[in-house]
Parts: C-alpha cells; sequence; structure tokens
C-alpha cells in the first residue's frame, strides 16, 4: 500500500473518533455543571476541562477573553478556526475520506459524506448551538461509520490502518480525560470522597461509556483507585488504555514490514507496560505523572508509525515529524 493512502485511512480514522471523544466530553461537561449551586464557579472550572483536554485553551482565551458555557461550546463544536473542534475533526476525516476512495467503500463514504452535510446544515438552522442531542447525534454517526466499516471493508491493509488510527487516538483521549479530571474538575483535597467528587467520577464514566462496566465490575462507591483501575489497565474494558494498546500492538504486527519495526517495539513495550503494570504503584508515582507519561509515549509511538509507514523517504529527510498536539493537523 502506497504511505499516502495509508495515511489518509490512519488520519480519517482519528478525526472520526475525535469528533466521538470531544462529543463525549462536552455532553458529560454540561452535565457536571449542572451540578454545581455556582454558576461562576462551574464556568471557570467545569468549563476551562475541555479546553485542557482538547489543548485549546489559549487558542480560545485569544478570541473570547472569558470562559464562559456558551462560548466554549461553541467554539470546541463548531467553529471552524478551532482545529479541535468536532466541525473541524469531520471536515478533515471527509476530507481524508475523498482522497482515498477507492480504498473505502461506498457504503463508507455515503456515511462520512452524509454526516458532513448535515453537521452543516445544523450549522445554518441552529445558530451554532449545540445541544445534547447533538453530541448524541455525533456519537451515533461516529459508530455507524465504524459498523459499516467493519461490516463492508476487506480484512486487508487499508483496514489495518484504520483501526490502527482508531484505537491510538481512543487511547489518547481516555488519558487526558481521566489526567483532566483528577487536576481539573477535583482541585481540592477536602472534596475526595464528597458528593461532588462521587458525581464527578461518574461523570467520568460516563464520558466514556464505562458507568454500567464499573457498577458491574465493582459493585461498590465510585473510588478514583478503581476508576483508575477500569480505565488503565482492564482488558475487557473497550476505551481503556490496556486495550486500545491490545489493539494497536496486534495491528502493527500484522501490518508488518521492515519499516515499522521500531514502531512495533515501542507498541510492545507501551503494551507490556500496562499488562503488567498494579495500580498500586500508579498511585505511589502519582497519577498525573504517569499519564503524562503515558502520553509523551504514544505520542512518541504516533511519530514512529508515521517515519515508518505513512512518510515518504524525501518527507522524512526533509525534516523530522513536529511535536503531537491534541489539535495537530494531517
Amino acid at each position: 500500500m502506497l504511505s499516502r493512502t495509508a495515511s489518509h485511512l490512519f488520519w480519517m480514522a482519528r478525526y472520526i473518533e475525535r469528533a466521538e471523544n470531544t462529543a463525549r466530553v462536552l455532553d458529560v461537561t454540561h452535565r457536571t455543571a449542572l451540578l454545581s449551586n455556582d454558576r461562576e464557579e462551574a464556568e471557570t472550572n467545569v468549563w476551562h476541562a475541555p479546553l485542557n483536554i482538547n489543548g485549546c485553551t489559549e487558542t480560545y482565551l485569544a478570541k473570547y477573553q472569558m470562559i464562559k458555557k456558551e462560548y466554549v461550546t461553541r467554539f470546541i463544536a463548531y467553529d471552524p478556526d478551532n482545529f479541535s473542534s468536532i466541525y473541524t475533526s469531520l471536515m478533515l476525516a471527509r476530507e481524508n475520506a475523498r482522497s482515498v476512495r477507492g480504498a473505502i467503500t461506498s457504503e463508507m463514504w455515503e456515511s462520512i459524506n452524509a454526516t458532513w452535510l448535515e453537521i452543516n446544515r445544523m450549522m445554518s438552522s441552529t445558530g451554532s448551538e449545540a445541544q445534547t442531542c447533538f453530541f448524541d447525534w455525533v456519537k451515533e454517526r461516529s459508530h455507524l461509520f465504524r459498523g459499516v466499516t467493519l461490516g463492508t471493508m476487506l480484512k486487508d491493509d487499508a483496514l489495518n490502518f484504520i483501526r490502527l488510527g482508531t484505537f491510538l487516538e481512543r487511547a489518547d483521549n481516555t488519558a487526558r480525560i481521566l489526567d483532566v479530571k483528577y487536576h481539573i474538575l477535583l482541585p481540592s483535597v477536602k472534596d475526595v470522597g464528597g458528593a461532588a467528587d462521587y458525581y464527578q467520577w461518574g461523570a467520568l464514566l460516563n464520558s466514556v461509556s464505562a458507568f454500567e462496566a464499573y457498577r458491574k465490575i465493582y459493585r461498590d462507591v465510585i473510588t478514583p483507585q478503581r476508576v483508575a483501575e477500569l480505565l488503565i489497565l482492564r482488558a475487557d474494558m473497550p476505551r481503556s488504555l490496556h486495550a486500545c494498546l491490545n489493539e494497536v500492538e496486534t495491528t502493527l504486527e500484522m501490518i508488518n514490514g521492515i519499516s515499522g519495526r521500531e514502531a512495533r517495539r515501542r507498541a510492545g513495550a507501551l503494551h507490556a507496560s500496562l499488562h503488567f503494570e498494579h495500580k498500586e504503584n500508579i498511585f505511589k508515582k502519582g497519577l498525573h505523572e504517569y499519564l503524562t507519561e503515558f502520553l509523551e509515549k504514544t505520542d512518541d509511538l504516533s511519530r514512529e508509525i508515521h517515519t515508518g509507514y505513512l512518510a515518504r523517504r524525501d518527507e522524512i529527510a526533509a525534516s523530522a515529524a513536529p511535536q503531537r498536539t491534541f489539535a495537530q493537523v494531517q
């Protein structure tokens, strides 16, 4: 497969997954803000979280100067000038799909093109005010596209690069959501174990569709240690870091190739560190420090995948891959 084709498929999948996760974050932020009795505190604290998760705080403040629910929602959902917005993610996913229409099925193209046309219709009819139904719609369109992909594509390298992009992006987002919750939504030690703490951890679990799974596994009160174990270490939790790296490592082995040897080595090392880790060690080291290190390693892995599989040799020689941020445009 041509590296350019692989790159378009890889980033198409990442942007679809990114749009879904951004919708999840906004949805749970809306719900969390309703729990606060202090509107001013909610807007300066709760609504700061999605900006941090998306890595676009500076860009937002340069445009709006103050943190307000309506501004943050519009900026992250619809703003075409924000490279982390749902609108931009869906636009870039469609552009990548359009570039490789011959490598994807007609059902996949129809699904992603219909999504793009519909979000433009929503923008013109709603005045760019995103509501809960919009977030549900984004998640449903992502699920539909993923289902159509698995149901219509040949199980070849094209599908492998789509899966690789999906699970690498999912791991990145899960780590960011967990880290921001721990350091933005719960800034005071005295709040640990209180009602606000319980509802915030519950909101986090809902944001990654893990609330029912938590209840089924632990059948007890929600604690940070168990949430971290569920979303980091459990291989049977679809959006956990361990589950995502299972898929990334397996997919890279299926793609194989001499040029991707270093990427496969790094994926294997990162997967092994999750497979044999204990939750006690994570909290002894510090959850923030652990997740920061994980994000750095996934960033390194993404660069190695780009070097080994997605970049042409002249591109590699011309310049080194830039430091990846959540809003990187491909």
